[in-house]
């Protein structure tokens, strides 16, 4: 690689919000370091790697913004100050070297292995062998409220934005994906319907901010 094949790589972008150093992004991906019982020090050298070898913007493993969106049983929340005092020990370290880093929120709906996941319908997925359930309306409030949640715990670990997965067939994919989707209510149905759940967790998300 050359920098006249890739001219841009290396410099600063100006997202408005904040201004990352160059235009290279590690994506988010899971280290197998988050329920480790010294995962914070590991996750804090890992990124803090990455970062001082120079890349602009990193993203996290996906976390569960409540206990049914959560891959497993086991997966570890940030529930707690002490949790979120652990992730600044992440922030900080990347931050050390004039990078940013995201934490990915992950609801993994009807590909929860949980014991309980939850779904927009009652469709079992193929690689589960659990069959979720179709969630209220009640349920889908929570779960709107436990993205927020979870946005505002990563804002107060100075991360410097959330990724909000929305694709893969995940809890959001599967409300705007009408295979996954045979509600008749407000929150299926329709396009404008089954866009509503991202739709209006992103509003709240400007509105806490």
């Amino acid at each position: 690689m050359t920098d006249s094949t890739y001219p841009k790589l290396l410099e600063p972008l100006d997202l408005g919000f904040t201004k990352l150093k160059n235009r290279v992004l590690m994506g988010s991906m899971h280290t197998g370091l988050e329920e480790h019982p010294d995962g914070t020090a590991r996750m804090a050298a890992f990124f803090g790697e990455r970062a001082r070898g120079g890349c602009g913007l990193i993203v996290t493993g996906g976390y569960g913004p409540t206990k049914r969106g959560a891959t497993h049983s086991d997966t570890k929340m940030i529930e707690t100050e002490e949790d979120i005092q652990n992730h600044q020990k992440i922030t900080a370290e990347v931050h050390k070297y004039d990078s940013k880093i995201c934490m990915q929120i992950l609801h993994t709906g009807r590909y929860a292995f949980n014991g309980n996941p939850i779904a927009p319908s009652a469709i079992q997925a193929p690689i589960n062998m659990l069959k979720p359930e179709a969630a209220t309306a009640e349920m889908i409030e929570d779960q709107i409220v436990g993205f927020v949640d979870l946005a505002l715990k990563a804002q107060q670990a100075d991360y410097d934005g959330v990724e909000v997965m929305g694709s893969e067939g995940y809890f959001l994919n599967q409300f705007t994906a009408q295979r996954t989707n045979h509600r008749e209510d407000e929150w299926g149905g329709s396009y404008e319907n089954r866009m509503k759940l991202p739709v209006k967790s992103l509003l709240l998300f400007s509105v806490c901010q």
